[in-house]
C-alpha cells in the first residue's frame, strides 16, 4: 500500500482505556485515508483495550497491535512505535490520539504537507487552527505552554505540544530518539526541537482539537511540572552553549 508518494504510512495510535473510542478512531482513519497501515500501541489497558484492538485486527489485515506491559507514558508508548516501523520497513509515522480529539479528516492534510516536509505538525494556534469545546483555563494553558517554549529555544514552531503530527523516517533517523527520556506532552516539545536542531524542514498545518467526549484525560499536574522544568533546562543548556560559541568565535 501507498499513500501519494510517501512510501508505506504508518498511523500509531497510543492507548489506555480507549475501547470506546478505539473503533471511532480506526472507522474514522479508514473513511479518509484507506490505504494506510494502523498500530495501535496499547499499554495493558484493564478495560480491555487491548482486546478491542485484536478484534479490529481480525477483519483488517493493514492494522497491527503493539502489547505493551506496563503503562510507561506517551513517550515511551510512542518510542517504542517508532521502533517497531523502522523494522518493519515504514517509509512514515503518524502520531494520533485514541480519543477523537484528533480529526481522521485532518489527517490528509497533514500527509499532504508531508510531500514538501520532513515533520509535520498539526497545529492549533496557527491561522486557521482551532480548538472546540475547551475550557478557557485549557486554552491559556496551552498557549502559555508553548510561548514559554519559543521564548526559551527560540523555535518558530506555534504549536510544539500538540500531539497530531508525521514525520519521515529519515527524519526520526536524524533526531537522536534513542535519547529521549521525556513524557506527556514534554514529549512532542522535545520531538520538535530535536527536529529544529537537526535542521530538518518542519510544517506546521492547522488542525480542529476537539475536546474528548469518550474516557478519561491523562492530564495532570505532574505533566505540566515536567514540561516546565524540561523546557527550562533546555533552554538554559542553549543558552550556554550559544555563549560558549560566541566566547570561541573572540
Amino acid at each position: 500500500m501507498t499513500v501519494r508518494a510517501l512510501g508505506k504510512v504508518l498511523v500509531v495510535v497510543p492507548t489506555y482505556n480507549e475501547r470506546e473510542s478505539l473503533p471511532l478512531i480506526v472507522a474514522g482513519i479508514r473513511q479518509f485515508e484507506p490505504d494506510v497501515y494502523i498500530l495501535v500501541a496499547d499499554d495493558n489497558s484493564p478495560d480491555g483495550t487491548g482486546e478491542v484492538a485484536e478484534a479490529l485486527k481480525a477483519n483488517d489485515p493493514a492494522i497491527h497491535v503493539l502489547h505493551r506491559t506496563v503503562k510507561a507514558g506517551l513517550g515511551a508508548a510512542y518510542l517504542d512505535a517508532f521502533g517497531w516501523a523502522k523494522t518493519n520497513g515504514y517509509d512514515v509515522v503518524v502520531e494520533m490520539d485514541a480519543d477523537g480529539s484528533h480529526r481522521p479528516a485532518d489527517l490528509s492534510k497533514i500527509l499532504d504537507a508531508l510531500s514538501d516536509s520532513d515533520v509535520v505538525l498539526g497545529s492549533r494556534w496557527v491561522k486557521q487552527g482551532k480548538v472546540v469545546n475547551w475550557a478557557k483555563s485549557r486554552e491559556v494553558l496551552s498557549r502559555g505552554g508553548n510561548l514559554y517554549t519559543r521564548m526559551w529555544l527560540g523555535i518558530p514552531v506555534k504549536d510544539a505540544t500538540g500531539g497530531f503530527r508525521a514525520y519521515r523516517m529519515s527524519a526520526l533517523d536524524q533526531m537522536n530518539i534513542d535519547q529521549v527520556e521525556s513524557q506527556g506532552y514534554c514529549f512532542q516539545v522535545d520531538m520538535a526541537w530535536r527536529a529544529v536542531k537537526a535542521d530538518l524542514r518542519v510544517t506546521e498545518v492547522p488542525i480542529t482539537f476537539i475536546e474528548r467526549e469518550l474516557g478519561e484525560s491523562k492530564m495532570d499536574g505532574s505533566i505540566v511540572k515536567e514540561a516546565l522544568w524540561r523546557v527550562t533546562q533546555w533552554g538554559i543548556e542553549k543558552r550556554l552553549s550559544d555563549l560558549q560559541k560566541v566566547l570561541q568565535r573572540r
